[in-house]
């Protein structure tokens, strides 16, 4: 042990390590990282001169939502009614609806409105476990917006005491000023809005769709973004099959998600990358989809398949990870098992992040949660109460 720095145990029934459920570990804490990890009875415990904290709590790592786009101003709600009488998602975005209404609020916005407007978001979030969430633009569509939302979720992310994975995404649809050009859009994304996000965004999405961009669009995005080092990844197949998985797997993509109308090709792509597939079931439920991911062959292929609650205004508006788990499972197939490690350790590897994020490891960033249940199911099963006992971020517990 440290002598000037001896840490902190976390002792619960069960934890969660990356070969499975295990009792009787305790997870030493220190400086802010995992120190070890190391059965209760071990010698190197012995004379341990710290902190020490224990409970009837199962312990898994920290939640990472992986594919937010929580920073928005406005509501759709006309646009669910609108669905709920039988217009299709398409129609209603082709008239102005859909995501261009959020871009008329969010351009009118101010930063530190839609800082305001997402921090309830980030609260809900992390009441439920997320320690680290993924932040998308997409809603400016402008240079300066675009960085106006980033810059947003950033801080809108440090005030609610959660790290964030900031995401350009100014390929979400085409501007109205763009309208019948949108070739010359994409020109804007690579030649302006890429470089200026260099140093705030992570990584580059796109809507690879009918509705929205073509393959040929995007891979010049990809291109232009891995020229400036920044990741990749894609929302693709959601409505229709454009191969746009195929092309963020050629790229080298962390992610690509959605997935509905994913063929054997594509699953065959992701596997041989090593892409993540995101499972995205809330706007599969709001959207009221029949036809939903190919899970099995994702799984038989070995793809890792990472879970996110998709926040959105329009198609997910929900704040809550724990119920696209659910999610997952009820509509999708997931074994509650697959969710939770859909919500670290795949999701982890999603942003990137898997070298010290995910899992509970030495090393790693000492993200906890303590969940006060007897069976691990029960995290993904029962909604509408939080099971959460307590968290611990960076090693310091929050009750």
């Amino acid at each position: 042990m440290n002598a000037s720095d001896p840490g902190t145990l976390w002792i619960g029934r069960r934890t969660l390590t990356p070969s499975g459920w295990r009792e009787g570990l305790a997870v030493l804490t220190r400086a802010g990282a995992i120190a070890a990890v190391l059965p209760v009875g071990s010698p190197d415990l012995r004379g341990f001169a710290g902190d020490s904290w224990s409970g009837p709590w199962l312990v898994t790592p920290g939640f990472i939502d992986c594919h937010t786009h929580l920073v928005w101003a406005g509501s759709r709600a006309a646009d669910w009614e609108d669905r709920l009488a039988g217009t299709p998602y398409a129609d209603i975005a082709r008239r102005g609806g859909g995501i261009l209404s959020t871009v008329r609020h969010t351009r009118a916005a101010t930063e530190e409105q839609l800082h305001a407007a997402a921090l309830p978001r980030l609260r809900a979030l992390a009441a439920e476990g997320v320690t680290c969430v993924e932040i998308k633009s997409g809603y400016g569509l402008t240079t300066a917006d675009e960085l106006k939302m980033l810059r947003a979720g950033r801080s809108a992310a440090a005030a609610a005491g959660v790290e964030a994975s900031l995401t350009l995404l100014a390929a979400h649809a085409v501007p109205p000023e763009y309208a019948g050009r949108p070739d010359d859009y994409v020109s804007l994304i690579v030649e302006e809005m890429i470089p200026a996000a260099v140093g705030l965004a992570d990584a580059v999405d796109v809507f690879c769709e009918s509705i929205a961009f073509t393959p040929t669009q995007c891979e010049r995005i990809f291109l232009a973004a891995k020229a400036r080092g920044l990741a990749l990844k894609g929302h693709v197949e959601q409505l229709s099959n454009s191969h746009g998985a195929a092309l963020v797997a050629r790229h080298g993509g962390r992610s690509a998600d959605h997935l509905e109308y994913l063929d054997e090709a594509g699953v065959a792509a992701l596997a041989a990358a090593g892409t993540v597939a995101v499972m995205l079931p809330g706007a599969y439920y709001f959207l009221r989809e029949t036809r939903r991911p190919p899970v099995e062959a994702l799984r038989a292929a070995g793809v890792p398949l990472a879970v996110a609650s998709d926040l959105n205004p329009g198609t997910s508006p929900f704040a809550s990870l724990r119920l696209a788990m659910n999610m997952a499972c009820v509509l999708y197939g997931l074994t509650p098992a697959e969710a939770i490690d859909g919500v670290t350790r795949h999701a982890a590897t999603a942003l990137g992040l898997s070298s010290r994020r995910g899992t509970i490891e030495a090393g790693k960033r000492a993200d906890l949660l303590l969940w006060g249940v007897d069976h691990p199911a029960e995290i993904v099963c029962a909604l509408g109460t939080n099971p959460l006992a307590g968290r611990v971020l960076a090693g310091r517990p929050v009750w």
